[in-house]
């Protein structure tokens, strides 16, 4: 909290990439809200990578250390008057940063009645700040989850409060290996957000035991270390930054492989949705996809975006990749 709250007065003051990589362009929706949102809560913020996923208006929304607040204010303006968006931080200072400027959001946005809010919490223990089961369509993170020692209570909670068909979209930092006790005791690295990043493979065994489905690699962009000092003690070990999403699939929507063709319906996506490393749907046109990624679809709030038929053929990229 000292790091992030008083040593770190703004996002230039860090000492490598990992809090500030995003491995694709943002939207023009996206950039056009960015620029609403008031100065000091853009410079008092550490995200990394881009988690403003597609498909917002009306959605109710939780974002994990949410900092002070940037990507909320930012969802506030793209889920529209009638969503919702909840931020949640440690931090009390930074907190205190993202409350401070709600009235000048809402008036600048034009909403009568605030959409936001933010909580100090902790994002292992939701229950603690009053979030209740499947009350969210979506939970975001940005580059933070590896700040905690326990990310299966992380990712526990966020299953939690999400609604069946729910998502977590998410970007953090993964390591090429398991660390080291002197990488993970090293207050500099851990303020990096590289001392607390989790080995890739090891996502994957706990996204399982949670329960949600698979996850889908969107992006990943490798970090870049401009200290000696950090190198020397990194040694081989390679550090990432990705973007991954999860849903939390009913037991009943798993039936098989099928065929999808995307309507075109999502705004700023009309022509051609991006929806992760593996699928990439264009209007109107037929794509097979694996079971997993057929009851994604079907169960999410993306069923009224797409046409679903049963069946596909065997050449079905299948979407468990990293």
């Amino acid at each position: 909290q000292d790091y992030y709250g008083k040593e770190l007065q703004k996002s230039e003051d860090l000492k490598t990439n990992a809090c500030v990589t995003s491995a694709r362009p943002l939207p023009k929706a996206v950039r056009d809200a960015l620029e609403h949102v008031h100065e000091e809560v853009v410079a008092r913020y550490y995200g990394c990578g881009l988690v403003i996923p597609e498909c917002l208006l009306s959605c109710r929304i939780l974002d994990l250390g949410c900092g002070s607040g940037r990507d909320c204010y930012v969802l506030s303006q793209l889920v529209g008057e009638q969503g919702h968006v909840t931020g949640i931080d440690m931090t009390e200072g930074q907190v205190e940063v993202a409350k401070k400027h709600i009235a000048y959001h809402m008036n600048k946005f034009g909403y009568r009645k605030p959409n936001v809010e933010f909580l100090h919490g902790y994002m292992e223990k939701l229950g603690d700040a009053g979030l209740a089961d499947e009350s969210y369509d979506i939970v975001i993170s940005n580059c933070v989850i590896n700040l905690t020692p326990d990310k299966k209570a992380v990712l526990q909670e966020a299953f939690r409060v999400l609604k069946p068909g729910g998502e977590m979209y998410f970007s953090d930092v993964y390591a090429s290996q398991h660390l080291s006790e002197t990488i993970r005791k090293h207050r500099v690295l851990w303020g990096e957000c590289l001392a607390g990043a989790l080995y890739w493979r090891d996502l994957y065994s706990i996204t399982e035991e949670v329960g949600f489905s698979p996850p889908c690699l969107v992006t990943a962009s490798p970090i870049t270390i401009g200290d000696k000092e950090l190198e020397g003690i990194i040694r081989d070990c390679r550090f990432v930054s990705a973007t991954f999403r999860l849903f939390k699939v009913p037991g009943g929507s798993r039936a098989g492989p099928g065929q999808v063709i995307y309507n075109g319906g999502i705004m700023g996506h009309e022509r051609e949705l991006v929806f992760d490393a593996n699928f990439t749907f264009k209007e109107g046109e037929v794509v097979d996809v694996d079971a997993e990624m057929a009851a994604i679809l079907q169960s999410s709030r993306f069923a009224e975006e797409f046409l679903i038929r049963a069946g596909a053929s065997a050449t079905a990229v299948q979407g468990n990749c990293c």
